[in-house]
């Protein structure tokens, strides 16, 4: 089964780091989070990946032809333009990346990666964000539902205090948050059947709006519940928690 990463968008929530470089490219311990995510698939299994670039897709392009380069020792004979490359580090990964325009949005994304998967159940996530997800688990529900698509949802924890109001701006009540006023949200890490295509219409078609709708209002969406730890990478304040997770060797993710 191929794992599908989308890793087009602009990261204009992350600028520091991504006028530079495409956010999934940002590095959390001196590899690029994709990288994290690629590895925490195979580490279940999965090595066949299908990466949606966009903005700079060519810097993943550019990683990938240079992956001996940036993991393993190298010797340069100037004298004769030559190069060997001593104890290789590489990865049994089959690695394809698309141009999938610079503008497209999220489900335009997919459906441009419809020729590479052979009309097969695919593995679909976003490539800014890391979890612990239990995938033989969240194969087994989507296997059980017999749905169309599976998402993993994740308990996001309000972040302000809670308060009431009337329709004059008065305040009725106020109090700081608890664990009761956490939303649920899509976490990624989907699992989606070969006619989800039939939900896309074309670049213009943003995954998370019309086609979970449509998918939801035919009983054909579901949600694995995922309580242990998820992050995504939107700021440098989340960045910066990513980093200090993996240089105190306490990072979930890590099953490698």
């Amino acid at each position: 089964m191929k794992v599908v990463i989308l890793a087009g968008g602009f990261g204009t929530r992350i600028t520091e780091e991504s006028y530079l470089r495409p956010k999934p490219m940002i590095e959390i311990g001196g590899q690029p989070i994709l990288w994290h995510i690629m590895k925490y698939y195979s580490s279940f299994g999965y090595n066949e990946f299908v990466i949606l670039g966009g903005y700079k897709q060519y810097v993943i392009k550019e990683y990938f032809a240079d992956y001996f380069l940036h993991n393993s020792d190298v010797t340069f004979d100037l004298s004769t333009n030559e190069m060997q490359v001593h104890d290789k580090k590489g990865e049994n990964w089959k690695v394809t990346i698309l141009d999938t325009g610079l503008n497209t949005m999220t489900g335009g994304r997919v459906l441009r990666a419809k020729q590479y998967l052979e009309n097969e159940r695919f593995l679909l996530t976003y490539g800014d964000g890391v979890a612990d997800v239990d995938l033989n688990a969240l194969l087994a529900f989507h296997e059980q539902h017999g749905g169309v698509a599976t998402m993993t949802t994740v308990s996001l924890a309000q972040q302000k205090g809670v308060l009431e109001k009337d329709d004059k701006g008065q305040i009725l009540a106020f109090r700081e948050k608890n664990d009761e006023d956490a939303a649920i949200i899509n976490g990624g890490f989907m699992v989606l059947e070969p006619k989800v295509f039939d939900y896309l219409e074309g670049d213009a078609t943003v995954l998370e709006q019309e086609p979970m709708r449509k998918l939801a209002a035919e009983g054909q969406l579901f949600g694995y519940a995922h309580d242990g730890f998820w992050q995504c990478m939107d700021t440098q304040r989340e960045k910066e928690k990513l980093e200090t997770l993996w240089d105190e060797d306490k990072a979930p993710w890590k099953r490698w």
